[in-house]
């Protein structure tokens, strides 16, 4: 099993959704978190004083996928979170070792 974490743009999370639905894909945590990489922030003009804005809004969408599902998540989130511009966003993915669904006691495959 695998964990795969993307973070992308707020505007983009309901086409990301739909298009892991498609292929089959349908549990996920997403987060609203805050941070920047290359694009680093901007200014933005308030009541006539200038401020930086370090951190940008961003979404953190959590999986974890049987290992034969992994290339195409990877490649779904890719696609569809895609605008061409900097700060589309970055996918991680990690090993899990253990998976237990607390309602029922299912351990790994059967837990996800």
């Amino acid at each position: 099993m695998k964990k795969v974490e993307a973070i992308i743009k707020p505007f983009k999370l309901d086409d990301v959704r739909e298009a892991l639905s498609e292929v089959g894909i349908t549990g996920m945590t997403a987060t609203e978190v805050k941070g920047f990489g290359r694009q680093k922030g901007h200014t933005e003009l308030y009541r006539g004083a200038e401020y930086v804005v370090d951190f940008l809004p961003k979404m953190k969408l959590e999986l974890v996928v049987n290992d034969d599902q992994v290339d195409r998540c990877v490649e779904v989130i890719t696609n569809a979170a895609r605008t061409g511009k900097i700060g589309d966003g970055k996918i991680f993915v990690t090993d899990v070792l253990q998976v237990v669904r607390i309602r029922t006691g299912e351990q790994d495959q059967d837990a996800i």
